[in-house]
């Protein structure tokens, strides 16, 4: 019984290629950290890129289905009515959400770059 439970899993693990790793599939390898420590402010640029065009897309998203909505029904009628007033709290939840956002990326960013200043500074002394 030990002996065919040992078998199969010998077999799994080799089925899964738990032996054999491809250190080419990594999705974020070790240089990237290293490219980051040496430019903080560009990383977080980036990200706050990123986060800019999430909640431009959010809001175009928004307004393109409160514009379906507004040439499926009539003029002024209760579903338009809704359908523009949730586009105009999709767009200012968008915004409020990407501007915390921003301010957590600049707050980490200031947190890195403060630690990576003491610790040159414990390493120059």
């Amino acid at each position: 019984m030990a002996t065919v439970l040992f078998c199969v899993c010998a077999i799994a693990f080799t089925w899964q290629g738990a032996f054999l790793t491809n250190s080419a599939a990594i999705a974020a390898p070790v240089t990237s950290l290293i490219a980051v420590a040496d430019n903080p402010s560009e990383f977080a640029e980036a990200h706050k890129d990123f986060v800019r065009d999430a909640a431009d897309k959010v809001k175009k998203t928004a307004n393109e289905n409160a514009k379906k909505v507004d040439e499926s029904t009539d003029s002024g009628s209760f579903i338009e009515r809704k359908a523009k007033r949730d586009r105009d709290r999709i767009e200012q939840t968008a915004d409020e959400h990407a501007a915390k956002t921003q301010e957590a990326i600049d707050k980490s960013t200031n947190v890195f770059e403060r630690t990576v200043e003491g610790i040159k500074d414990a390493f120059s002394n």
